[in-house]
């Protein structure tokens, strides 16, 4: 596939995989991308997981029409881009890598030499020429690993932006973009907003009109589009006005009340999202609670704590940086409700977060009382 004028896509669709780093369900399979543009010398952006090794050397064979390279440009060093770096080098002895500082470490412990006969070390704004064409590099510490780099080619304006604007699922996915690009952002480069905003910084003064990823398809159209998107995810700000209700269940009770709510803000015109989360995706949830602007916490007093459910939630998202929302609570327990007690407890370390005065405290079953509290609660939900 032919990305610009010399550039072409030499990556790979994995369509066995089930669980991306061993945790995220892709039901429409991953891509590892990696690129190559030829000029004057030719440079190879990034390699693929080792499970496509063949596939991979044979489609830079093709591209490079037989030529050899002369540049491996190592963006990120974790396994499912870096791992073929070492056959590479044995396949290309005259070509130079050219990568991080603290991907050279790296590439020390995976393969146990960090190449000093032919290596380029390149830090922020450094520049490499090809010819006719400048790659110019920056740095982007944990986005989402501290050795990143990003790569800008001048002449047509190309980002070759690493794990960034990244997604799961294949090139051909037919699928929408945001729904699990949302997905992946928050999953895996979440917490490091700050560093996403100090990349856009290094980036404002150039123009970008194509962006290529190492996972997902080539960004060509409507790049606002992307790009505001990401604005708002690395700032943690609301890409939906609505209520998303996070609940767990064990006897049904809490889970009517949730729906009395969920009744009540739809009647008052709420866009409401909500998720058992014992039975749904736990990383479909963490997209959910960052996509609103509002959030409601059910659940019920569990071995003087709260069900294993909720607290692993609630984890995911202190882990994140969940910030900037309005959060309200339901609780249920039979003889020492603590429920919501302990939420906002380990919800202490997330920032901006304005709490519902109106609460909903359960004991055992939905009674004529907490049908008040539910309305309640809903009321002021549709206030702020």
């Amino acid at each position: 596939m032919n990305v610009g004028k010399n550039i072409k896509y030499i990556g790979v669709n994995d369509r066995d995989i089930t669980l991306f780093e061993g945790q995220y369900n892709v039901p429409n399979g991953m891509a590892y991308n990696s690129y190559v543009v030829l000029d004057e010398k030719i440079a190879v952006f990034d390699t693929v997981d080792k499970n496509f090794q063949t596939e991979w050397l044979s489609n830079l064979e093709s591209a490079l029409c037989g030529k050899a390279p002369d540049y491996l440009i190592v963006q990120h060093m974790e396994p499912d881009h870096s791992a073929n770096i070492a056959v590479f080098a044995e396949k290309y002895p005259k070509a130079v890598i050219v990568a991080t500082d603290k991907a050279f470490v790296m590439m020390k412990n995976f393969f146990k030499t960090d190449f000093p006969d032919r290596r380029l070390v390149v830090a922020d704004g450094d520049s490499l020429s090809l010819g006719q064409r400048t790659l110019r590099f920056f740095t982007a510490p944990m986005v989402h690993w501290p050795e990143v780099m990003v790569s800008y080619e001048e002449s047509e304006k190309v980002l070759f932006s690493a794990d960034a604007f990244g997604k799961f699922g294949t090139t051909d996915a037919k699928e929408d973009w945001a729904c699990e690009a949302r997905r992946y952002y928050f999953g895996i480069v979440g917490k490091y907003g700050v560093q996403v905003q100090n990349l856009f910084k290094k980036l404002s003064g150039y123009e970008i009109t194509t962006i290529c990823p190492l996972h997902g398809p080539v960004l060509k159209e409507n790049l606002e589009y992307y790009l505001a998107l990401y604005r708002t995810w690395s700032s943690y700000g609301v890409e939906s006005n609505g209520v998303f209700i996070a609940y767990t269940s064990v006897y049904g009770n809490t889970e009517k009340a949730v729906k009395l709510l969920e009744r009540r803000l739809s009647a008052q015109g709420e866009k409401v999202v909500v998720t058992d989360l014992a039975r749904s995706d736990m990383s479909e949830a963490v997209e959910d609670a960052f996509r609103y602007g509002k959030l409601v916490l059910a659940t019920t007093t569990y071995n003087g704590d709260i069900f294993p459910f909720m607290r692993e939630f609630i984890h995911h998202l202190v882990e994140r940086n969940f910030q900037n929302r309005t959060v309200g609570f339901m609780e249920n327990g039979s003889w020492a409700p603590i429920a919501a007690r302990v939420m906002r407890g380990m919800l202490e370390k997330c920032k901006n977060l304005q709490y519902v005065e109106s609460g909903v405290k359960i004991l055992s079953a939905l009674s004529e009382e907490n049908e008040k509290e539910i309305y309640a609660l809903a009321d002021e939900l549709c206030q702020k």
